[in-house]
């Protein structure tokens, strides 16, 4: 799951969490945005490969994960651990510019965002918006704006049951 800073990620990252348990292991992707990998080279390769390393070892003991951040897949698909797996789905979070600036104004000063970086995150989501569907594999998108929490959770919920065939397991109707 994926989507522009202010999408709410997080936020529905941690609802997923309790949510999914028995049949999804759901990890948050800025737990390891650390120093050491921080490298904006090739598109802050360290990062990506190690996720995608982490990412399958989980796999490797038959579970599926759902990785929440802020990653497309000219970003991953390119990486040479992204062999590890037969398939990798994107599901964007997104919402409307003005609702999205809001939101990231209204954050914390110590998160350090500008007006510059707010700007940035904008273009970023536009040309998701544009481009998402075009890219390969196609990333889905799903507004959260004006949606609360606990429908996107239901949203999101579904999309990873009919995505990984889990519909049955996790209460939802097949279709």
């Amino acid at each position: 799951m994926t989507g522009p800073s202010g999408t709410g990620k997080s936020t529905v990252c941690r609802e997923l969490a309790a949510r999914l348990s028995e049949h999804v292991v759901v990890l948050e992707q800025d737990v390891l945005w650390v120093d050491g990998l921080r490298d904006p080279a090739e598109n802050h390769r360290a990062f990506r490969s190690t996720w995608l390393r982490v990412i399958s070892m989980i796999q490797q003991n038959g579970r599926p994960v759902l990785l929440c951040g802020t990653v497309v897949p000219p970003e991953f698909e390119p990486l040479p651990e992204r062999a590890l797996f037969a398939d990798v789905h994107y599901l964007a979070l997104m919402c409307e510019p003005e609702v999205l600036a809001e939101r990231l104004r209204r954050r914390p000063a110590w998160r350090g965002w500008s007006e510059p970086r707010i700007a940035e995150t904008l273009e970023y989501a536009q040309w998701l918006r544009d481009e998402g569907a075009s890219l390969s594999p196609p990333v889905g998108l799903l507004d959260t704006t004006g949606v609360p929490v606990a429908e996107t959770v239901d949203a999101v919920c579904s999309w990873v049951a009919k995505t990984l065939g889990l519909a049955q397991a996790l209460g939802e109707s097949p279709a």
